[in-house]
């Protein structure tokens, strides 16, 4: 099949193509066909071509706005494999990215970030939550929508003790935040997150911290909510006020805590499921974005701990 992208200019093609082909490399590979082009002028040759066709004119979109990533290729090529792929697409735009959604759990879980005050992620490594959450958040702050970032975490690690860690409380739980610190910077840029954070735009919270708060006109993300305890889930909803989000995330299959079961994630889950104005959206193995040897991983262990 012969298929012409709408490029702008030859740098937009040149992100598409990627450097010495390698971005069609990768496609080719992946969906077994073989791919030419003379310009935009593309021809396609196989029993995927016509998937190949739908990644590169996402690549088009993508080329536009910023750089293109092989997980971006890979992220794609899974979308457009996938059997129940949803009729339509969404996406996260902000001033430095733009974000495909189209996975139909990952479509409910920013759709429903946009229709409720409070929405829970629940599901393993990998499947996006914590990073949509932070690129709706981004979102929400640069459309003014929202003043401020507020993001929370519990002083819970595996295998670890805090308190044996340098700095103030804060300064012991920034490590734990990285992954939240990497999707800012991807999405706002270093200097920029800096900034905010100096005039405290963008804070980080440890739960302990969010006693007696009232948070207003915020976007809170509390990551690793499984390694809560029951009251400490309860305190942390209560501190919603007027004009904020809330977005918790947790894989309730990684719990720190000495009594598993007495998760705050999963009390929250069995008590608040009737609630019409909070939503819960559940991730599954399929939803994992990350290298395809992480979601043979999850899968893996999972089946082992169920034959336990």
């Amino acid at each position: 099949m012969n298929l012409i992208l709408e490029t702008n200019n030859a740098e937009e093609l040149a992100k598409i193509c990627g450097s010495l082909d390698q971005h069609l490399e990768i496609i080719s590979k992946n969906l077994d066909v073989v791919i030419n082009n003379k310009g935009d002028n593309f021809t396609l040759k196989g029993d995927n071509k016509h998937i190949a066709a739908k990644v590169l004119q996402d690549l088009v979109a993508l080329s536009k706005s910023q750089n293109i990533s092989i997980s971006d290729i890979e992220m794609a090529i899974k979308t457009y494999s996938q059997k129940d792929l949803p009729e339509c697409s969404i996406s996260i735009k902000t001033k430095r990215k733009f974000i495909n959604i189209r996975s139909k759990n990952q479509q409910k879980y920013v759709l429903d970030i946009e229709k409720k005050d409070c929405t829970f992620g629940i599901g393993p490594a990998g499947t996006g939550k914590t990073y949509l959450a932070v690129a709706c958040a981004v979102k929400a702050l640069e459309n003014s929508e929202v003043n401020r970032i507020v993001l929370v975490r519990p002083a819970v690690e595996a295998g670890e003790k805090l308190g044996f860690l340098p700095g103030d409380m804060t300064e012991k739980v920034d490590p734990y935040l990285r992954p939240i610190y990497d999707a800012l910077y991807e999405m706002l840029g270093f200097d920029k997150v800096e900034k905010l954070l100096e005039k405290n735009t963008i804070e980080v919270a440890p739960l302990a911290f969010m006693r007696g708060r009232t948070l207003n006109e915020a976007f809170v993300i509390l990551d690793e909510a499984q390694n809560t305890t029951i009251l400490q889930m309860k305190m942390f909803l209560t501190r919603l006020g007027f004009g904020s989000k809330m977005v918790i995330t947790g894989d309730i299959s990684q719990i720190d805590l000495a009594n598993p079961k007495k998760s705050g994630l999963i009390n929250a889950a069995k008590v608040l499921a009737n609630e019409s104005e909070i939503s819960f959206c559940y991730f599954e193995n399929k939803d994992v974005v990350r290298h395809n040897l992480v979601k043979r991983i999850v899968c893996a262990y999972e089946k082992s701990e169920n034959l336990e």
